[in-house]
């Protein structure tokens, strides 16, 4: 075989290599994760680079909760909706870089779950 045909050949089994060994890192998951980190937030969203020592997150929403300053009765439940990252006062990106020793844990959201649904109606 020649040396013109077997260079090309190898960096592509390479490339194809390090595609596949780092796909994690390149490509999203398919679905949103919930990330629980140590200060006891939790954001929604996208993870990129889950291994790394800066995790990221895009695609970010995470909870706000309302209530009123006396509860009424016990009955009355606090008023919870999804908050879109980006509309703060400080202006941040639709992105978050975690810092990996922040993280306490991560979960994959199902198909069905009630911040997914939050989160569709918020696109829509």
């Amino acid at each position: 075989m020649s040396r013109k045909f077997i260079l090309p050949a190898v960096a592509i089994v390479i490339v194809l290599g390090a595609v596949y060994f780092f796909r994690e890192d390149i490509l999203p998951k398919n679905n949103y994760q919930a990330v629980f980190l140590a200060n006891g937030q939790v954001y929604f969203g996208k993870l990129y680079k889950e291994n790394s020592r800066y995790p990221v997150l895009r695609d970010v929403y995470y909870l706000q909760i309302n209530q009123p300053p006396q509860p009424i009765s016990a009955t009355d439940q606090s008023n919870i909706n999804i908050v879109k990252l980006g509309a703060e006062l400080h202006g941040p990106e639709d992105e978050m870089r975690i810092n990996r020793d922040q993280i306490l844990f991560i979960e994959d959201l199902k198909s069905d779950s009630k911040v997914l649904e939050a989160i569709r109606q918020f696109k829509k």
